[in-house]
């Protein structure tokens, strides 16, 4: 790749970095309004995202955001069990919407944003952390233990994420019951 051309992916990748939280909504909004969902394709995909919330609720309970290398919890499985529940949420919801479109929407924003947004937290993370945060993605970082806090995951705003799901869950319940008069 060429220099130009390096440099230009790396601008993209950083506005979409920093507007995926726009981005994000635009694209529910979208995803909303295209949605054709039935009970079936709803119940499946709320037990999808349902999962991927349990799994962001779990990591925000553990994560000290840019106070340390964090390695509790599912930071012990992964390095980045948020944007891993935040796509299987996203999957659950284009399984609920029963639309092949939304589901393409859904793969190119998640393809689009959440590698950027994970690249830029991993140079921020080794600026910050150094040789600790190296160790710990080379999988050579000690095990650290903490309990899971629900204070912490509130501190972390998680409910935000919980009160985002609950309103499509709503809007996609409510699709699906006009669908069936």
């Amino acid at each position: 790749m060429s220099a130009t051309a390096g440099s230009l992916v790396r601008r993209l990748g950083d506005v979409l970095r920093r507007r995926r939280v726009f981005l994000g909504f635009l694209v529910a909004g979208v995803v909303l309004w295209l949605a054709q969902p039935t009970l079936r394709s709803l119940l499946a995909g709320s037990a999808i995202s349902a999962l991927g919330e349990a799994l962001r609720i779990w990591a925000a309970g553990h994560v000290e955001k840019s106070r340390e290398v964090t390695r509790s919890g599912p930071y012990g499985l992964t390095r980045h069990p948020l944007y891993l529940g935040s796509s299987v949420i996203g999957l659950g919801i284009a399984v609920a919407s029963a639309s092949w479109t939304v589901g393409g929407l859904v793969l190119v924003y998640l393809g689009s944003t959440l590698p950027a947004a994970m690249r830029a937290e991993e140079s921020h993370l080794r600026d910050k952390f150094g040789s600790e945060y190296a160790a710990y993605t080379a999988r050579q970082a000690p095990p650290m233990r903490r309990a899971f806090s629900p204070s912490r995951a509130l501190a972390n705003r998680e409910h935000h994420a919980v009160l985002g799901l609950l309103l499509a869950w709503a809007v996609l319940a409510l699709k699906a019951s006009l669908s069936l008069r």
